[in-house]
């Protein structure tokens, strides 16, 4: 537990309480998607195991797969060196973009 407040409390918000997150897939490297996470997110990220953002467009926090059923495990959290973006690395079966695409990163092909 307090390892987790430990993690929290260097994490750097914007003014608007928010940080982003990449989330990456753990075994491949594969970058999946771009979100964003409030500390109430990143503390019930850390809690579950499961990936929890706060929807910017909704005003309210989601657990990736609530509707789909792809969750994305958590296997590792990490900050970069300013403490101002997460790395998740995570276990994400099926699609991560709402668009039904493996990866958000997709649309340049």
């Amino acid at each position: 537990m307090a390892v987790r407040a430990e993690l929290v409390a260097q994490v750097r918000f914007n003014d608007q309480g928010l940080v982003p997150a990449i989330a990456q897939q753990w075994d491949s490297g594969e970058v999946l998607m771009l979100a964003w996470m409030n500390q109430e997110a990143l503390e019930l990220t850390l809690e579950t195991g499961r990936a929890t953002y706060f929807s910017r467009s909704r005003a309210k926090l989601w657990v990736k797969g609530e509707t789909s059923g792809n969750f994305q495990a958590v296997r590792e959290l990490k900050l970069d060196c300013d403490g101002d973006t997460i790395l998740l690395q995570v276990d994400q079966p099926g699609e991560a973009c709402h668009t039904g695409a493996r990866s958000c990163f997709d649309a340049g092909k």
